[in-house]
């Protein structure tokens, strides 16, 4: 297979409720958070690129009826990859790579100095929401817990990087678009049920780097700007094509 284009989607991810994917419990304290959301040696809250991917492909093998698919022949083996325990597989190697999303920079500056939309946020860049146990005959509470979020109206930047190595993957980009679109009316990390995680992707930049754009001004070629519910991929795809020459 030859590597034809590297497509790149990049924009930011909006919390609409409070998201909790979790991080290391190794410093709780008594009476403090005991679930705690995963962050940077800086103590900053971020989105994990497995934590994205794994989701985005789970969203996929539901649509196909499939359960942790690793048969290495089809269509989300060849986005997302296979394991190990994949045998023989045909489809090649991963197309899509998922950067880890940090926090957006204005985000960030707004929780730090508790402005705007953040003022009233307890934790310097985190929320804590009180669960319990419900006994259903009962209706006692028991077992109360501290979670820790990160707040509705959180920005975080991320990237999405897709390699097209041969023509059927064109429509498997297409099928990126379709998971990106189901995630939103889904949920990312825990207690998805109970109102977590949910999210949007807004203010999306998509652009393409051929072998030529690498050899001259590295610069990416931009297809579409905009918002996630405006981009139709049928409408672009003879000019994609035409820009990898392919």
């Amino acid at each position: 297979m030859q590597l034809l284009a590297k497509f790149f989607i990049k924009g930011k991810i909006e919390t609409l409720t409070g998201l909790s994917i979790g991080g290391s419990n190794d410093d709780v304290m008594i009476g403090g958070i005991d679930n705690n959301v995963i962050k940077t040696s800086e103590g900053v809250p971020f989105i994990p690129g497995s934590s994205l991917k794994g989701k985005l492909r789970s969203l996929l093998e539901k649509t196909e009826g499939k359960n942790i698919c690793n048969c290495g022949n089809c269509d989300i083996c060849a986005i997302f990859g296979t394991g190990a325990a994949s045998k023989d597989p045909q489809v090649g190697p991963t197309r899509l790579f998922a950067r880890d999303a940090l926090m957006n920079d204005e985000t960030k500056e707004m929780m730090e100095n508790k402005t705007g939309i953040f003022k009233e946020l307890e934790l310097t860049y985190t929320e804590g929401k009180w669960e319990n146990t419900i006994d259903r005959k009962t209706s006692k509470a028991s077992n109360p817990r501290q979670t820790e979020r990160v707040p509705a109206s959180a920005k975080f930047d991320f990237e999405l990087v897709f390699n097209i190595l041969e023509e059927a993957d064109y429509d498997r980009l297409k099928e990126l678009i379709v998971s990106l679109r189901m995630l939103e009316d889904d949920y990312l990390g825990s207690s998805g049920s109970r109102g977590y995680g949910r999210i949007k992707f807004v203010d999306l930049n998509i652009g393409v780097k051929t072998k030529k754009e690498y050899e001259s001004d590295n610069e990416i070629k931009e297809l579409f700007k905009g918002q996630l519910d405006e981009f139709n991929f049928e409408d672009l795809k003879s000019e994609i094509k035409e820009k990898v020459g392919y």
